[in-house]
């Protein structure tokens, strides 16, 4: 019986975001689940779409003895406290250290997480894992496809195994691909050879769906790709809002030989850099968008549906800013609704005032976003809850969700969720917890940028994505970028990124 090490710890981080990540949003989770540790991890993480859950059924096919660490994870924002990574970090390592000797060890991590201290922060971690089982035990990792994938990595990981789908509907298959893959490590008793190369522009991640070319089509060529010589190939599009050198696009591979690695490497790379031009399209301005969905929905027999890309929870945004909802007021739409705005005072005084009230409130517009400030109105109290509930669509499928105390608020024909913590739209539940029938409405709009497609594509008249204020720009372009690798694309065909004058002079000085 192999003996094997596991946890999880997973941020993105979004550098340009408002709020950074404490050790009490790890601890709640956000819309992952709750920090777990010891034993009970191996009992949370059953029957739900996350990497260490997928990691932990395939392994009971093999009898495997598993050691659980810590699972930890947080919503999106800006980056990781340091308080936080060292305590996670530390009970990961600890937790390792106590359990050996071992076989081998894995971490569902994210691939995109930067701290305070370490832009890399995964390299890090893998580094002092590394650091304490030495070379000789495999160590295998499960990605989020939007992980910034950086050369220590690949260096310190024997097999870095990332997702395939975004809506992200496979993070227990890729717990499950990266058991697959130890078993194959384990068995023969020898590792594959590395192939890593990132790609030259930034892709913004409204189009880095897979349910839409290009990216479908990648991903199908991805899976041709992989054989017997080469077990396992990863593309990961990236998270475009992470201001260090390796942020980006990536491939990588694992294969009998380097020539066998490396060349599937070079084929996929090729043909996504082919695809470049393809890798951009529509956003709306909030009133062009409401407008179409009012026109659209006249004659549809389901919602229109909105994407407030910029003020994603699951990219870095607060979940607050108002410029959707403004534009909704101001064009007198009907039959819509829009979730969920993050703010806690509100939803309080929501339920001071008790159902069937008026409460006149400042309601979101609290981040400090530039362009965005509180909407201030007068809404009717349509309905209260705790904010707990299960959310069965296909991304969070299943899992538990807790938003904290929260209303369903009503201006005009507009109905808003008001939450006491962030998760982004990504389920139909997320309406229904508060007594909105999302099917019923002629326009919806979700804070989200891509996930909720997984759940609300089969129920939508069209899709529109629109550009209201948020800490998550779609055109990555406009970000003030300081720390990338110089000559990347800031977007698709875009500008070459420059290092400021005052950096350079800072690295020459290090030089």
């Amino acid at each position: 019986m192999h003996r094997i090490a596991v946890g999880g710890f997973l941020h993105e981080t979004n550098t340009f975001a408002p709020t950074k990540a404490t050790y009490a949003d790890f601890v709640h989770g956000g819309g992952w689940p709750a920090m777990t540790q010891g034993a009970d991890l191996l009992k949370v993480m059953r029957q739900i779409n996350v990497g260490l859950a997928g990691f932990i059924g395939e392994a009971e096919t093999h009898s495997w003895e598993l050691v659980p660490t810590i699972f930890a994870a947080a919503s999106p924002c800006a980056q990781v406290t340091e308080d936080a990574y060292e305590r996670i970090a530390k009970l990961i390592v600890d937790g390792i250290k106590s359990a050996l000797p071992l076989d081998a060890v894995y971490l569902d991590l994210h691939g995109a997480m930067v701290s305070q201290h370490f832009d890399d922060g995964e390299g890090e971690i893998l580094r002092r894992v590394r650091e304490v089982i030495g070379n000789a035990l495999p160590l295998v990792v499960s990605l989020d496809l939007h992980a910034n994938v950086a050369p220590d990595m690949v260096h310190h990981a024997d097999a870095l195994i990332a997702y395939r789908t975004y809506p992200h509907v496979d993070m227990a298959n890729t717990g499950r691909a990266a058991a697959r893959h130890l078993a194959l490590l384990l068995r023969e008793g020898q590792r594959f050879e590395k192939a890593f190369r990132q790609l030259p522009f930034l892709i913004p991640i409204s189009w880095q769906c897979t349910n839409d070319r290009p990216t479908k089509g990648i991903y199908e060529r991805l899976a041709a790709l992989q054989s017997e010589a080469v077990p396992t190939l990863s593309f990961c599009p990236g998270f475009p809002a992470a201001d260090f050198a390796h942020c980006g696009p990536s491939v990588f591979a694992y294969g009998r030989t380097q020539a066998d690695a490396q060349a599937a490497v070079d084929r996929l790379a090729a043909l996504i850099e082919n695809h470049e031009l393809d890798f951009d399209g529509r956003i709306y301005a909030p009133d062009e968008g409401v407008r179409l969905a009012m026109e659209l929905s006249k004659n549809a027999l389901k919602p229109v549906i909105i994407a407030d890309t910029q003020d994603n929870p699951g990219a870095g945004g607060d979940s607050d800013t108002t410029g959707m909802l403004r534009a909704l007021v101001r064009n007198k739409a009907t039959r819509a609704a829009i979730g969920a705005i993050y703010d806690p005072a509100s939803a309080k005084a929501a339920h001071a005032a008790g159902v069937g009230a008026t409460v006149t409130l400042a309601l979101g517009g609290k981040s400090g976003i530039e362009g965005d400030s509180p909407f201030e109105a007068t809404f009717v109290v349509e309905t209260l809850s705790d904010g707990k509930f299960v959310a069965p669509g296909p991304y969070f499928a299943g899992r538990g969700m807790d938003m904290g105390p929260s209303a369903c608020l009503r201006i005009d024909d507009i109905r808003v969720v008001v939450s006491s913590h962030k998760a982004q739209l990504a389920d139909r539940a997320m309406f229904r917890y508060v007594g909105i029938e999302p099917t019923e409405q002629a326009i919806l709009v979700n804070k989200s940028s891509v996930h909720f497609r997984a759940d609300f594509e089969p129920i939508a008249e069209k899709l529109l994505i629109c550009a209201a204020p948020g800490a998550m720009p779609a055109d990555p372009a406009s970000l003030p970028w300081t720390k990338l690798r110089p000559g990347i694309r800031l977007k698709p065909q875009g500008p070459a990124f420059i290092a400021p004058y005052s950096s350079q002079l800072h690295s020459n000085a290090i030089g």
